[in-house]
């Protein structure tokens, strides 16, 4: 194997002759955004541009119409299995305001670049096309599916305002819809007889909030009303409410989601409604950071002059990349678009993913995702504190 300087120079070059591909795609899908779990076209242009490129391609990937699996490298007797993850759903009304497309193509850049170096690996290499993030978490049906049990390590780079993170820590979430169930009645001439639907939603609001006080500072509890009734002059007999529960760790989560539980059940008991409780989409957990390969990034990101902050990032949002470092180490570092700090989400990410600066971030953070491949497997001593480190924590966190 060539030295690991030669290896990076390499791939640098394929990153040279395929950029303005990868370029051409974030501004398609800038233009053209999709929403989660309909990113139809969307896909469709990942696929197509694999094939151009004689990559064998997976479509309805693990059961997931918008996802895909494309072979970038494939070796004879591999000494591991990688996976570079693609997202490239949008938001609603906003469009590409989370940076998913630039996100997605400079994952598609780092693959097509290994794939024009593929005699010099030793590795296979995976770019999989993971939809419907913001919405219902596609990565945790891959993970159900036993998809990323075949491989390594995992990795992708998300954008950021001004601050690039080598890593960021998740927090779990689960999310539920509560419905309440009373008995309609005229609320002035018969209120007596009716049980109030909506009492029930706003006295468990109430409790959660009161929850609030006594639950730890990582801990988050969000909700809306969904329905309070149809008219302020009938008792209502239905209500119904969304409600978030977030927290850094995936066992502490757990136990936040039962005292929740008693506050829905002790506000129906109260007000003399009936619920139910529903699970919506895909519990998110926690991430689960592994060193070694963060050292590896931070290596990597100190070459190639990009500025970041020492200490790990925490998002105090959820994403489920989380639950795919439960079952492969997995790399998730956030790549600053700006000078200017502002909050993800937003407008002005929607314009930087349709600026001119949108072309650097893309080559910056293919640099960042192949560099680390390359310097992962030309390390063997590298990879083998990777797998040890995953072990040793997610042995933990299971006890």
């Amino acid at each position: 194997m060539r030295p690991i300087a030669e290896l990076k120079n390499l791939f640098d070059e394929g990153l040279a002759k395929n950029r303005n591909i990868a370029h051409a795609l974030n501004y398609d899908l800038a233009d053209n955004p999709e929403l989660s779990g309909v990113e139809y076209e969307s896909c469709r242009k990942f696929v197509k541009i694999c094939r151009e490129y004689g990559m064998a391609v997976e479509e309805n990937f693990a059961g997931i119409p918008t996802a895909f699996r494309a072979q970038a490298v494939r070796v004879e007797n591999p000494i591991g299995r990688m996976a570079i993850l693609a997202e490239y759903d949008a938001l609603p009304d906003l469009g590409h305001g989370c940076g998913h497309s630039a996100s997605g193509s400079l994952s598609l850049l780092t693959a097509l670049a290994l794939h024009e170096m593929a005699e010099e690996l030793k590795v296979d290499v995976d770019l999989i096309g993971t939809p419907d993030e913001e919405l219902h978490g596609a990565k945790v049906a891959m993970v159900n599916e036993g998809v990323f049990h075949d491989y390594d390590f995992a990795m992708m780079i998300h954008m950021n305002s001004n601050t690039t993170f080598p890593s960021v820590r998740f927090l779990a979430l689960s999310t539920f819809r509560v419905k309440f169930f009373g008995r309609p009645t005229h609320a002035s001439a018969t209120p007596w007889e009716g049980r109030n639907a909506l009492n029930g939603a706003i006295l468990a609001i109430n409790a959660l909030d009161m929850l609030r006080q006594q639950v730890t500072t990582d801990t988050r509890i969000s909700y809306y009303i969904v329905n309070g009734g149809k008219a302020s002059n009938v008792i209502p007999d239905f209500s119904e409410i969304e409600l978030v529960l977030r927290h850094s760790r995936q066992e502490e989560l757990d136990a936040v989601v039962e005292r929740a539980m008693n506050c829905i059940k002790g506000a129906a008991l109260a007000t003399g409604t009936e619920y139910e409780v529903e699970t919506l989409g895909y519990p998110f957990s926690d991430m689960v950071l592994n060193e070694p390969g963060i050292d590896v990034i931070r290596s990597v990101m100190d070459d190639l002059n990009v500025p970041y902050q020492e200490d790990d990032g925490t998002m105090l949002g959820s994403s489920d990349i989380g639950n795919v470092s439960h079952v492969c180490p997995a790399f998730h570092p956030m790549l600053a678009t700006s000078n200017q700090y502002f909050p993800l989400h937003t407008q002005q990410m929607v314009d930087m993913m349709k600026s001119g600066k949108a072309k650097d971030i893309i080559d910056t953070g293919a640099r960042i995702i192949g560099h680390t491949l390359l310097t992962i497997m030309a390390e063997p001593e590298t990879f083998k504190k990777i797998k040890e480190d995953f072990q040793r924590n997610t042995q933990t966190q299971s006890m």
